[in-house]
């Protein structure tokens, strides 16, 4: 079937040619009594058939890569070396199937890189702005000491105070920045080891004390765990991974509210960590984008909390580093769940 219908084209022009010829050679025999007999009408009939098949054949072909050749020199998109002789049939259907998935690969191809010009071009405008905001403010209190604001040292110290925070909040997304940088070049290698992820939560909780008490918000598990829960991971990047998801609650969480953490099965191989709050929860447009650098739901109530913006994307990197899950689930009004899968350790 494949030969039959790849050299359709080439038996029929050779079977019109055929026939034609034959006619000819009859008609010489018959009108102008040549001594040609039935069987040599046959034989050149034939032959005319095979030759012409081949030569059609032959020089279809060639016309149509040509022509091919021509177009893919013609379109900048298409690489000239994607084509080959091989490839070029005389069947019409087949070559414009063909041309047809290249095209469409070529163009989601291109649809690719125009969303990551876009990404790139947002993300480079997004670090210029959060970098911009803090520089900006250390560089009008220091310029207002210079010039002479210094002599009275109530004020030189609250503006050095502020400026303080503005490098903090520098140095805070310039070390995020370069840690999202080594975790998508492959520059940060994780120390898988087995630990007890009970422990590492509640050293987080004892970090965060303090933070929780300003904002009366309660960190407290779902439960009482009975026996230590060991999971396989690098425990620092977990550790950051549940330190920004409880900075997080406790940031966007209410007044007077409670972040829970509880650890249950996902399977009989992984563990699934859930870090909830009963704050006002996110609105259902902003959850598809949330894991995006820089990305805020309330751009002024964000960095009046402060952070450097890229919290949960370093999340996101460190889970998927780990060949893990990062789920999330909030409505609005009630509050938020973040969740994350770990490997158990067998």
């Amino acid at each position: 079937m494949k030969i039959k219908k790849t050299y359709t084209y080439a038996l029929w022009s050779a079977l019109y040619v055929t026939l034609v010829s034959a006619i000819f050679a009859v008609f010489y025999y018959v009108f102008l009594f040549d001594s040609l007999g039935v069987f040599t009408v046959v034989i050149f009939a034939i032959s005319i058939f095979i030759i012409s098949f081949f030569v059609i054949q032959f020089r279809a072909e060639r016309f149509i890569y040509q022509r091919i050749k021509k177009l893919y020199e013609d379109i900048s998109i298409l690489d000239i070396n994607d084509i080959k002789k091989k490839k070029v049939t005389t069947d019409v259907e087949a070559l414009t199937k063909t041309v047809k998935e290249y095209v469409e690969g070529k163009s989601e191809e291109i649809t690719n890189l125009m969303q990551r010009d876009s990404f790139r071009r947002d993300f480079l405008g997004n670090v210029a702005h959060e970098l911009k905001t803090p520089l900006f403010t250390v560089q009008g209190y220091i310029l207002t000491l210079i010039e002479g604001a210094a002599e009275d040292k109530k004020i030189r110290t609250k503006y050095l105070e502020r400026a303080s925070k503005g490098v903090e909040r520098l140095t805070s997304i310039i070390k995020d920045l370069d840690m999202i940088a080594k975790l998508e070049t492959d520059g940060m290698k994780m120390n898988i080891e087995t630990f007890n992820i009970l422990e590492v939560i509640q050293n987080v909780f004892d970090l965060f004390e303090m933070k929780a008490k300003k904002r009366n918000i309660i960190l407290k598990f779902d439960k009482i765990y009975e026996f230590p829960l060991f999971v396989k991971g690098d425990i620092e990047r977990i550790e950051q991974v549940l330190i920004n998801l409880i900075v997080n609650s406790i940031k966007y969480g209410k007044v007077g509210g409670i972040t829970t953490v509880r650890v249950e099965n996902y399977n009989s191989s992984k563990f699934i960590i859930r870090v909830s709050d009963n704050g006002e929860g996110i609105k259902q447009e902003h959850l598809s984008r949330l894991f995006e650098r820089f990305y805020r739901v309330d751009q002024s109530r964000s960095r009046e909390q402060g952070g450097s913006g890229l919290g949960l994307s370093i999340v996101k990197h460190i889970i998927e580093a780990h060949n893990e899950t990062i789920l999330l689930k909030s409505k609005f009004g009630e509050g938020t769940e973040f969740s994350f899968t770990l490997e158990k350790a067998m």
